[in-house]
């Protein structure tokens, strides 16, 4: 944000929404593009555009550079999450899935809890453009490989057809609702753009999927919903992807505006959760295939939300040990939950559907993930701004605590007051009068 001079959350989270938005639209198309072309073609593919995405921001001279390349990104990217697990549903039977869906876990789900510990050191102490260029050698390394050594596994249907009515369809739906909500935090539930993307974007979604259950072949073969352990599944991951993703943002936020922590402690204070959540996917998957999905979901979803409640209670006075304390059990519940709830939905799939049901999966969680994230930085803004606004006034401490609270909140009250045109009631010192 400092570095790049934008001024507010609602702005920069777009490097974090827009990826997902991109996603969220492309990731639908899986299904079809995993039946038509080979896995092998179809990695290649996309790990060249994920490298291209990377140099991209890399290079970045502004921040409309540095999105344009986030979401060459995730074009790149998201058609990999699907095709990783179909590759892996095929070449492993159902008793052994646990296991081998740990070690995904170990991958795809540590790497973004890892992210704050290792930005927060990169951004304090580097220049901010590292962060791309650390993974653009191991995109590159990545691409050769699999020129080299990647084979097909999977069987593909080179007359298989699309539907470029359902195309058109899923992307204005979601990205009518991904755009919508990302908006609602900077320009408010009554603008006319925001209101406008969100009905069309819900238009667009429904008739969708009315579409795809009319279909003989549909883009998105919506009917593994059928199956009820798929959709109590889905459902689970859902709320796990918004929990996860948007506290990730949310606590970054408190520690550093709130709290006034540096990127660096708060990426740190954050690493434990890191670490448990990745030890606890190899070991939750091999617990899966031993004992099934019931002891660690109940459990697991426990711990989640009795934590959340915990995160969500913090004070200005909580120790930085109970929130570490906090996060880390928050972590440990949702990798107890997200592995094993996830296998076994894809296991109640027969394997015609096995396309569909990753494709849908990650679409959910993609799309969840960020409508989730957009929403609750809104309600962020929102109280951040009501509550600033009070103890500026004076009316939201009372008179005995507001010297006290004075040099915690004159950093961050200084930002918000740069934002609300307040600067000049600051700058003249008036401020010590609350």
């Amino acid at each position: 944000m400092v570095d790049l001079g934008i001024k507010d959350y609602s702005t920069i989270q777009w490097l974090a929404t827009g990826y997902m938005l991109v996603s969220g639209v492309l990731i639908p198309a899986s299904a079809f593009l995993m039946t038509r072309f080979s896995n092998r073609s179809l990695f290649i593919t996309s790990m060249a555009i994920f490298t291209l995405g990377t140099a991209l921001a890399a290079f970045a001279p502004n921040f409309g550079v540095l999105l344009t390349g986030r979401m060459v990104q995730a074009a790149g990217s998201s058609v990999m999450g699907p095709l990783l697990m179909n590759i892996m549903l095929v070449s492993f039977p159902r008793e052994k899935r646990g296991t081998v869906m740990g070690i995904f876990g170990l991958v795809m789900i540590t790497a973004p809890a890892i992210g704050p510990t290792l930005s927060g050191y990169i951004v304090e102490y580097y220049d901010w453009r590292l962060l791309f260029e650390m993974i653009l050698p191991l995109a590159i390394i990545s691409l050769v490989l699999a020129i080299w050594k990647s084979e097909n596994v999977m069987e593909q249907n080179k007359n298989a057809t699309i539907d470029y009515l359902s195309v058109v369809l899923s992307t204005i739906g979601f990205g009518g609702l991904l755009y919508g909500f990302s908006s609602v935090s900077s320009d408010g539930w009554t603008d006319k753009v925001v209101l406008t993307t969100l009905i069309v974007g819900a238009i667009s979604l429904v008739v969708f999927i009315v579409r795809q259950l009319k279909m003989e072949e549909p883009l998105l073969d919506l009917r593994v919903y059928k199956h009820p352990m798929f959709a109590l599944a889905s459902v689970i991951a859902i709320v796990n992807a918004v929990a996860m993703f948007s506290g990730m943002i949310l606590t970054s936020a408190y520690v550093q505006n709130v709290r006034g922590i540096s990127p660096l402690a708060s990426g740190l204070m954050m690493f434990p959760g890191a670490i448990v959540k990745g030890i606890m996917s190899p070991i939750t998957g091999k617990l899966f295939d031993k004992y099934g999905p019931r002891i660690l979901g109940v459990l697991g979803l426990t711990i989640t939300a009795v934590s959340t409640y915990m995160l969500a209670n913090l004070q200005i006075d909580s120790s930085h040990t109970y929130i570490i304390l906090v996060y880390t059990l928050r972590m440990l519940g949702m990798a107890m939950v997200m592995i094993p709830i996830m296998t076994n939905g894809l296991n109640q799939l027969p394997t015609r559907l096995n396309r569909h049901g990753t494709a849908i999966n990650n679409t959910a969680q993609q799309v969840s993930g960020s409508i989730g994230t957009a929403i609750l930085i809104t309600i962020m803004n929102s109280v951040t701004k009501t509550k600033a606004e009070s103890l500026m006034t004076g009316r939201f401490f009372p008179s005995k605590y507001q010297y006290t609270l004075i040099p915690i909140y004159h950093h961050y009250i200084y930002r918000l007051a740069s934002k609300y045109s307040l600067r000049y009631f600051l700058t003249n010192h008036q401020y010590v009068t609350i």
